[in-house]
């Protein structure tokens, strides 16, 4: 079980490029797609779920061309979009057994599937309500649902939490351990705890272009030594922020506590301290962000 993305190109109107020779190749397991809104994530979605077509570059699936043969992906495709949208006036067991329908599961095999889906996800009470009625959480729990209608290998899920309240945050990236087994799944984001929640792979991306292929374990050796805590006065910081990469402050009575990611030294009295994924991230996306910055992946 393989899909592998050859130098993947897309080009918009006005020659805007979404996506930049974008290689990668992906196993079982979960994989966190992350980078920040605008970087080229929902663009490469797209091209891997078979809704659009890459410029340049293709895709296989098993060796096999999703352009040139889609339905060999399709029929093992799971997606969840970022806008995922619901027939209001229908329940969760009328909705799957819809989309059930359309992709095709037989029909006694779509009741049991559905059933199963049902407890899976936890809509076991309120598989009878509207889905007009359901809670942002809920619907992602329907979400989630019919893209495993058809049991797929392949998983596809983009921003998935996005407005979720924490306690379905966690439900969710339980869940997609859980899925994650003998099938490949993509998780795409730009929150980093989701990411490192679930995922054995981390894949960087900005402004189009991959920064880093790598585990977690690998990003944060590549940070370490690069990030630094210091105190200063509140009226320092105005000042400090334009000039260094800050990961977060807290302010207490001696001064603001301040994370900082940076190469060098960024205040008197600074200490190292142990790097985070978030640290990594920030790490990596600035050096990008530079104006003579050549980013580089991780081996």
């Amino acid at each position: 079980m393989q899909l592998k993305i050859d130098k993947v190109g897309k080009q918009y109107a006005g020659e805007i490029w979404g996506l930049r020779e974008f290689s990668l190749e992906l196993g079982p397991g979960v994989v966190g797609l992350l980078g920040p809104n605008g970087a080229g994530k929902t663009t490469l979605m797209n091209i891997l779920a078979t809704v659009t077509k890459p410029t340049t570059g293709r895709v296989t699936w098993n060796g096999t061309d999703i352009v040139r043969s889609p339905q060999q992906l399709r029929s093992v495709l799971g997606y969840l979009p970022q806008e995922f949208g619901v027939y209001p006036n229908l329940n969760a067991v009328e909705f799957l057994h819809y989309l059930a329908a359309i992709k095709g599961v037989e029909r006694k095999e779509a009741k049991r599937r559905v059933a199963e889906l049902i407890r899976l996800v936890g809509l076991t009470e309120v598989a009878k309500r509207p889905l007009g009625t359901y809670s942002g959480g809920l619907k992602q729990r329907v979400g989630i649902a019919q893209a495993l209608l058809n049991d797929p290998s392949l998983l596809i899920v983009d921003e998935p939490t996005v407005g979720l309240d924490p306690q379905e945050r966690v439900r969710f990236r339980n869940l997609l351990t859980e899925l994650s087994g003998d099938r490949v799944v993509i998780l795409s984001t730009h929150i980093v705890s989701d990411v490192e929640a679930v995922a054995s792979k981390i894949v960087l991306v900005y402004r189009g272009r991959m920064l880093a292929d790598a585990s977690p374990e690998q990003l944060l050796m590549s940070v370490e030594g690069n990030v630094w805590t210091c105190v200063m006065p509140s009226d320092e910081l105005v000042a400090f922020r334009k000039k260094h990469v800050i990961g977060s402050t807290v302010r207490r009575s001696d001064g603001v506590h301040v994370r900082v990611v940076s190469e060098s030294s960024p205040h008197s009295g600074a200490e190292k301290t142990l790097p985070t994924l978030e640290d990594a991230y920030l790490y990596h996306i600035s050096k990008a962000s530079a104006p003579v910055s050549v980013a580089k992946a991780i081996a």
